[in-house]
């Protein structure tokens, strides 16, 4: 009897196409985060040399701790904030764009609060200042220890 025996067939998986896929998948995804752009604040801490204090300046807004606001010596509600500084900025006869509004935070203070005075000068389309505390700048330019 001729009877031949079969050869088995083995199966074979090569990987070289699933790689080159994976190569391509790598090459688009990287490719493409460079388009992304996160939205976050374009923040500048602020430093000064200058130890005059800002709470007589007409259009200066002091943020307390505690979450009070205060413009110039008087305290002044969140919600009437922008009314008043709305018409303190036209009370200047100026272009509005050469107002300044500074605005000094108390260490400590959400950063939703100094964003929100932030805002309230970008709708008004007024310059603002970050004022920092004296003895602030005062600790980070002394070497530690040091006197």
């Amino acid at each position: 009897m001729g009877l031949k025996r079969r050869q088995r067939v083995e199966p074979e998986f090569s990987l070289a196409a699933m790689i080159d896929v994976i190569f391509l998948l790598l090459m688009f995804f990287m490719l493409t985060s460079n388009f992304v752009t996160t939205n976050s604040l374009q923040l500048q801490l602020p430093s000064s040399s200058s130890s005059s204090p800002i709470a007589s300046t007409p259009l200066g807004v002091s943020i307390k701790k505690s979450g009070q606001f205060y413009l110039g010596n008087s305290i002044i509600s969140k919600q009437a904030l922008l009314a008043t500084l709305s018409s303190r900025v036209k009370a200047e006869d100026k272009d509005p764009t050469k107002v300044t509004i500074t605005i000094a935070a108390e260490q400590g203070v959400p950063i939703e609060d100094v964003v929100f005075v932030l805002d309230i000068a970008n709708k008004l389309k007024v310059k603002t200042i970050l004022a920092t505390s004296q003895l602030a700048e005062d600790a980070a330019t002394k070497p530690a220890g040091g006197k």
